[in-house]
């Protein structure tokens, strides 16, 4: 096990010193290399507090542990732990591996991620060809007529380099309907059976933003972004409810074995909570899970409004107690709203608020009944606008500034803007990952000055802003181990650029 990783779930006194045991410990883990976590947070310019274990490195800050009815009782040295131990104690010897607190992914997509793994993957995936090709051999395994499914290609790099028609797509596989999803879920590409299957034509209206690529006689040549990106979604097959439940179950373990013990699920609509609460009584939840319900499903939202938020009761393992909505798209696919246009499409500042579905009514109806909201916001007008938004919720109903509301990605913010999420008492949820994976092409997309408010997390530290990382799986790796490292270093995978890319 020498060098492995061991995650933690519960830590309730990580201070040896607490009381001498009352009773033996059910369980001890000795001979590791742990991390309680249990020291105050870096300064404004990420330097360890005075009483982390750092000096020029990290060093564990305890080797054992003792577990008592679930609970970590108490941390220490292997011989400082040993007082828990009598001949009922199960002692498991780590053997020098690393163990730390189990953790809390604050924005995932858990089912997605379960789904995923029954879909054709296209990440790392840029030419048309190489993608073509890899349908082609799922085409030749897969019955005629039934669809086949992907995801994974990175929107932002197909933007760069032109997004292609169907042409190809729908002569080399012209028997099965085939649609594929953006890595981050803010393009679709599909062929001609497929735009068949779901009736989509010249005559079909683009909805209010999103783009559908047309030809010059206005027919839809197989791409669709922003909100458009979900227009073939009626005319795929439902996998049904067991299905959902078990992509679920399937996410949530993968989150589980790595390292999560509570997952912010966001975006979660009737079916998809329907599958959680059927998950949920019948006590299968790997994980603790704390909904955020999507505000497109109106239905769904009138139904808590009235209910309010619904906290974990005992045995349960679901809370129901936040809201997720979209203010504007993704900047890969030049949807995110901007101030000014965008450096590499002059005329264009991408789509936010009623035009992009952002039911202001709706989202200020539920922040007023008790719910937190996770706002996504990508662009600087987006998120200026998402700022002004909450700012006016605030004067309109009372007490709704004590949700710890959030703005999810706070991906672009122009400078002006960078100490109002302080002043509001809003939380920037960032994804490290999202950084360093856009590299390549978001400063493209705003040019030189703008980028250096793009994924600025530190600034925010610096301006008073609470900060809140996450991966927003599926579209990154969601190790904690690769967020750090994006975090910190911001470098990728390959630890490029050396120097990182604005350290």
């Amino acid at each position: 096990m020498t060098g492995s990783r061991i995650f933690i779930a519960l830590v309730a006194c990580s201070v040896v010193g607490c009381a001498a045991p009352p009773e033996p410990a059910d369980m001890i883990l000795t001979n590791g290399r742990i991390y309680t976590l249990d020291w105050d947070d870096p300064d404004l310019e990420g330097v360890p507090a005075p009483n982390a274990p750092f000096s020029d490195s990290w060093q564990p800050d305890a080797e054992a542990i003792a577990v008592s009815g679930g609970m970590v009782v108490a941390a220490g040295t292997s011989d400082e732990i040993e007082r828990w131990r009598d001949d009922s104690t199960e002692v498991v010897d780590l053997q020098g591996a690393t163990a730390i607190p189990g953790l809390v992914e604050s924005h995932s997509h858990a089912a997605g991620l379960g789904r995923n793994l029954r879909r054709l993957d296209l990440r790392g995936v840029i030419g048309e060809e190489d993608a073509v090709e890899l349908i082609v051999a799922k085409a030749a395994e897969t019955p005629p007529g039934e669809w086949i499914l992907g995801w994974g290609f990175d929107e932002g790099e197909w933007a760069t380099h032109g997004y292609p028609d169907n042409d190809l797509l729908s002569r080399q596989v012209p028997d099965h309907p085939v649609v594929l999803s953006g890595l981050h879920g803010f393009a679709t590409w599909a062929n001609q059976r497929a735009l068949d299957e779901a009736g989509i034509d010249a005559d079909t209206p683009t909805p209010s933003g999103g783009t559908v690529s047309r030809d010059s006689a206005g027919n839809p040549t197989g791409i669709f972004l922003n909100r458009a990106s979900g227009m073939l979604g009626a005319a795929i097959p439902d996998a049904g409810a067991a299905q959902l439940e078990e992509d679920l179950r399937l996410g949530l373990e993968e989150l589980a074995r790595s390292g999560y013990v509570r997952v912010h699920e966001a975006g979660v609509g009737s079916s998809l909570l329907a599958a959680m609460e059927s998950l949920d009584a019948r006590g299968a939840l790997p994980t603790r899970v704390f909904a955020m319900l999507s505000a497109r499903d109106e239905p769904l939202s009138r139904r808590f409004i009235e209910s309010g938020p619904v906290a974990e009761a005992a045995g349960s393992r679901l809370a129901v107690q936040s809201v997720k909505a979209y203010y504007d798209a993704a900047l890969g696919s030049r949807g995110a709203r901007m101030i000014e246009d965008y450096s590499d499409m002059p005329g264009h500042r991408g789509t936010s608020g009623n035009d992009y579905g952002f039911d202001q009514a709706l989202v200020a109806e539920l922040m007023a009944a008790g719910f937190q909201v996770g706002i996504h916001a990508i662009g600087d007008a987006g998120n200026r606008e998402t700022l002004d938004f909450i700012a006016g919720v605030y004067e309109e109903a009372e007490g709704t500034e004590a949700r710890r509301h959030r703005i999810e990605h706070a991906q672009v913010i122009h400078p002006d803007d960078l100490t109002r999420l302080a002043e509001l008492g809003i939380t920037a949820s960032m994804q490290p990952p999202h950084a360093v994976e856009d590299k390549t092409w978001a400063e493209e997309r705003v040019g030189p000055d703008r980028i250096r408010g793009a994924y600025a997390w530190r600034s925010l530290r610096r301006a008073g802003t609470s900060v809140i990382f996450s991966s927003d799986l599926a579209g990154s790796d969601h190790s904690i181990f690769y967020g750090l490292h994006a975090a910190v270093t911001r470098r990728d995978k390959q630890a490029e650029p050396m120097a990182g890319w604005y350290p």
